[in-house]
């Protein structure tokens, strides 16, 4: 036979219901990365679409604008960073879903287990599975650490364009 039961009380019964259970920390850990890097990933949406209605506004614009080459350019770069963050976010939101449907796996892997018994030899499965969700969480932590790395340092160099852009207004009105 080869689905024999293998819990024999209810304290075995209740051992595998706890091993089962375990997996759902990690697959709540992985919802909650799942929201923070959905939640930046629209940041990012919407600063795109910010710094695309400035590009129109200053390619439309009839008004000699302070800098206007130098903005373009701080946009354009801009953008390229934004695109490399969204590719970053939704690759990490993609190793992120595949973690948790590895840790819900582990979970049902664990119940069928008890189930199964060892006849077919296969209890490294769980094991394998979890260790396998969790490298998925860890690759997506790490590409979320260089997502965040580039988001400091597009704001820096927005915050030292408005640095010059002000140091050349102010040199340009006492002039006057």
């Amino acid at each position: 036979m080869l689905f024999n039961l293998n819990i024999s009380s209810l304290d075995a019964a209740l051992r595998v219901l706890s091993a089962m259970i375990t997996p759902a920390l990690l697959i709540s850990a992985s919802g909650t990365f799942i929201l923070s890097t959905s939640s930046r990933l629209g940041r990012v949406v919407d600063r795109v679409r910010t710094l695309s209605d400035r590009i129109e506004d200053l390619i439309h614009s009839e008004l000699d604008i302070e800098m206007r080459g130098e903005r373009q350019d701080m946009y354009i770069h801009q953008m390229a960073q934004l695109s490399t963050r969204s590719h970053l976010l939704q690759r990490s939101l993609t190793f992120f879903y595949f973690a948790a449907g590895m840790f819900v796996l582990t979970s049902v892997a664990i119940g069928a287990m008890a189930f199964i018994g060892n006849r077919l030899h296969i209890h490294w499965v769980p094991v394998v599975l979890g260790i396998v969700g969790a490298l998925a969480m860890l690759v997506g932590c790490l590409m979320l650490v260089r997502e965040a790395r580039l988001a400091v340092r597009s704001l820096e160099q927005e915050m030292e364009f408005l640095s010059t852009l002000v140091k050349r207004h102010d040199q340009g009105t006492t002039r006057v």
